[in-house]
């Protein structure tokens, strides 16, 4: 048999990474016979790629029909690093005795890749592939996959620290006389948020007309578009909704408004940025479904998802008729260590810094700027996961390390992990 175990381990123990940080790490082979080989191969990888299949019926010259499929594709390579652990291209044959035998191996990021991403018809993949280089024999490759981050502080963005409020309004006609109107107002107190955090919805329904509204629904959403280039130029875009929550229903003449909280899984952060070929927004949908014959009532807020949180940010007090005194809960986790994260992450975690800068845990987050009130994120790993990363140059003989599926992790905040969940006001 001759191989028996093969393990990849990096020093991140969520495996994850910031752009320009140092990826370091062992690979370890387990022999029960003696094994010979030219070398041990190390092979980084950062690539994207977008693809899918259109048919289309078509008629030949004699008046036949028949199908044919065009298969569309895109690709970006942002890295490649090569090299060998042992051996090399043109070393002479050596033997490897049973027991086990490590190698460590290292490689910097380049500072301006894009965050890892995977989706329908597209990915933002990182990869690190071991090859046993055997003369006269077919090589034995073994393949991990781990994320890349791409910071998105939100700090740094002014817009997003301004509320955004959504005014909707239709009047209904029935039997040609025109009711009162149906107004909606949604109001968010910023539009830049992180996973794990809670997006405050207030929802204001003024129903002065003559149709009931059965239920209001907001929904977290991802936009998406995929680009391909070959053999010709096209986007093909998807809208999926992570989460909704729905309230009512409102009677005709009555009027009511809620407050809500929109719960941010692990998400990749929007825009890919330094990828040509996938983008990523967001959104929350809303939508007033009324009863009977009539279109819905409908708008969005446009959001903005990041790595890092605004310092600034507090969530607004539950709302009552006698406003309460609430502590913040990033002041709380200042004065309360038991406020901190439960899995807090450790010195071999990525720093928190801008892209590029090194050392151990810090606190200094985005391009050096120090916030000391928000507390480290854990690394949580997406609800989608890519199928196989398993590629085009892989052979029957790869062995993908941690099977073949994969998601990819992203920072996720946890304010306050110990209170109980903020109630829906």
């Amino acid at each position: 048999m001759g191989l028996k175990d093969c393990t990849i381990e990096l020093d991140n123990p969520y495996n994850t990474y910031y752009a320009g940080q140092t990826v370091n790490g062992k690979v370890t082979f387990t022999f029960d016979t003696t094994k010979k080989v030219r070398g041990i191969v190390i092979k980084f990888t950062g690539e994207a790629e977008t693809k899918w299949s259109e048919t289309e019926t078509k008629t030949d010259q004699n008046g036949k029909t028949y199908e044919s499929t065009t298969n569309l594709t895109g690709q970006e390579e942002y890295f490649q690093i090569q090299y060998y652990l042992l051996g090399g291209k043109n070393a002479p044959e050596m033997e490897l005795p049973p027991g086990t035998h490590s190698y460590p191996f290292t490689c910097a990021l380049p500072p301006t890749l894009p965050s890892s991403f995977e989706g329908e018809w597209g990915f933002v993949r990182y990869t690190v592939k071991v090859t046993l280089d055997r003369p006269w024999k077919f090589d034995q490759d073994i393949k991990m996959a781990f994320t890349v981050i791409s910071p998105v502080d939100l700090n740094l963005n002014p817009r997003v620290k301004e509320p955004f409020k959504l005014e909707l309004e239709k009047t209904f006609c029935c039997f040609c006389c025109a009711s009162g109107p149906l107004s909606l107002i949604v109001h968010i107190p910023v539009t830049g948020f992180v996973s794990g955090q809670t997006v405050p919805v207030t929802v204001e329904c003024d129903n002065a007309s003559n149709v009931g509204v059965d239920q209001i629904t907001l929904s977290l959403r991802k936009l998406l578009a995929f680009h391909v280039h070959t053999p010709r130029r096209e986007t093909k875009r998807k809208k999926e909704v992570v989460t909704s929550i729905s309230m009512g229903p409102i009677q005709a003449g009555n009027s009511q408004t809620w407050q809500q909280n929109i719960q941010i899984p692990p998400l990749p952060p929007s825009n890919l940025v330094n990828c040509g070929i996938i983008d990523v927004d967001y959104d929350i949908k809303v939508v007033a479904e009324v009863s009977g014959m009539h279109a819905n009532l409908d708008g969005n807020i446009p959001i903005v998802l990041g790595t890092v949180p605004l310092e600034s940010f507090q969530p607004p007090p539950p709302y009552t008729d006698n406003p309460p005194v609430v502590q913040s809960v990033i002041t709380a986790a200042e004065t309360d260590p038991s406020m901190l994260p439960t899995q807090p992450v450790s010195p071999a975690s990525p720093p928190y810094r801008g892209a590029g800068a090194g050392g151990a845990l810090g606190w200094n987050i985005g391009d050096g700027v120090a916030y000391p009130n928000i507390p480290p994120p854990t690394f949580a790993e997406t609800a989608y996961r890519a199928p196989t990363i398993s590629g085009k140059n892989d052979s029957e003989h790869t062995r993908l390390v941690g099977g073949a599926e994969y998601a990819p992790r992203y920072p996720t905040y946890a304010f306050n992990p110990t209170a109980p969940p903020l109630p829906n006001y």
